[in-house]
């Protein structure tokens, strides 16, 4: 059987791969085959840091909420399950940011919290 060199499929895959290699620099940019290497290796990260990127918004409002409860003398580990107690349901996305947006209405919910904090010694 004679050899088949792809022709128009070959030509319009490696035109998809140098498309998606666009921006980066050098030969991953520009030669076929190192693209080829390099879109697979960033499509892994992509597919991975869209998962991560859940879990580092998540710990950015938790830092932004337990910095902003310090500064009200509470600690964010204590002020979770209060806050449960207290019947507050905002997620933490939500207590951050009207931490950082609406600084008096994040007083009145501590406020609310504050009688069902756990005392420890």
């Amino acid at each position: 059987m004679p050899r088949t060199k792809g022709g128009v499929v070959h030509g319009r895959k490696r035109k998809r791969v140098l498309k998606e290699a666009a921006g980066f620099t050098g030969g991953p940019g520009t030669i076929y085959r190192v693209a080829l290497e390099f879109t697979l290796k960033a499509g892994k990260y992509a597919y991975r840091d869209r998962r991560q990127k859940k879990r580092h918004f998540r710990s950015l409002w938790i830092s932004r909420l337990n910095a902003a409860l310090r500064q009200r003398g509470i600690a964010y580990n204590r002020f979770i399950p209060a806050a449960v107690l207290a019947g507050i349901t905002l997620n933490r996305k939500m207590l951050s940011e009207l931490a950082i947006g609406d600084p008096t209405t994040f007083d009145a919910i501590v406020e609310k919290v504050r009688p069902h904090l756990v005392t420890t010694k």
